[in-house]
């Protein structure tokens, strides 16, 4: 009979790396899961026995993949999947799914990719810190939120490190310099009237250019990501001070507070101060 343990993660105002669903399994033999696509991230490793993965590559033509203990298999957002335990030797695995800022940045210096999906070390050491770290957070569920992100920090590491790949190209590294000054101008900046042409200008590229290479690295428009971090960072305010709707709209970057609501409930759903009453 199959056992399950499964967790979801109590936050997800982290803008770098989140956490957002994770748990452990023994499979009954060919159990199966999807076809389903996912909106973030999702990594398992398999502890035992074998599975096979069918997953879109990048063309949208479905590849299969058999897994087996000691390996594990990426699933990227919006991948359409499927994928089931082996007959005789079902699998055991434990998954995290995550996200973040710093994730698509991670994976481009890896040689997982969506025709690369299965997971493979180079290092027998790393490929146990690596589990060792999942079975970590799966295992203590009720730790705080800061306590299971730095483990997963010290996955993301232990991933990476162990499938890294050296077939970086010029061009990608000179976009992903741009991304990075671009980000770090927007947050010193975000509390400011900034616009998308300013950073741009900063980054010493056209706005068309920027507004390209932005959205294909992080996934959002430059817009939108500024408008997201200014209200994770109104969140922030909301939970930890006393500051009134206004003054946290000013400490964001909006002078008119009925705009700062709208903008807050297009992201969140709720005003700003029902968010407050029901988060404090």
């Amino acid at each position: 009979m199959s056992t399950v343990s499964f967790s979801i993660f109590p936050n997800d105002n982290f803008i770098d790396l989140c956490l957002y669903q994770y748990g452990k399994e023994q499979c009954d033999p060919g159990h199966s899961f999807g076809p389903a696509t996912r909106n973030h991230y999702l990594f398992h490793y398999v502890l035992s026995g074998t599975g096979t993965l069918m997953a879109d590559n990048s063309k949208g033509i479905t590849q299969s993949y058999s897994v087996k203990s000691g390996q594990g298999f990426l699933i990227f957002p919006g991948q359409i999947t499927t994928y089931f335990a082996d007959q005789e030797h079902p699998w055991e695995y434990v998954w995290l799914e995550f996200d973040g800022l710093k994730v698509k940045e991670a994976f481009q210096t890896t040689s997982l990719s969506l025709e690369h999906p299965v997971y493979r070390a180079n290092s027998k050491e790393l490929r146990e810190i690596l589990k060792n770290e999942m079975l970590y957070i799966v295992e203590h569920c009720t730790a705080s939120k800061f306590h299971l992100i730095g483990h997963l920090y010290l996955f993301l590491d232990a991933l990476t490190q162990s499938t890294h790949s050296n077939e970086l190209t010029s061009s990608s590294k000179i976009s992903d310099y741009y991304i990075k000054e671009a980000i770090h101008y927007i947050e010193q900046n975000f509390q400011n009237d900034i616009s998308i042409e300013e950073i741009a200008r900063v980054c010493g590229i056209n706005r068309s250019y920027f507004g390209k290479i932005f959205r294909k690295s992080i996934g959002k428009s430059p817009q939108e990501f500024l408008m997201n971090y200014r209200m994770i960072k109104a969140t922030e305010l909301l939970s930890l001070t006393s500051l009134s709707i206004s003054e946290i709209s000013q400490a964001v970057g909006y002078d008119n507070p009925l705009h700062f609501s709208r903008a807050f409930k297009n992201v969140y759903g709720i005003s700003p101060r029902t968010w407050r009453k029901e988060n404090k």
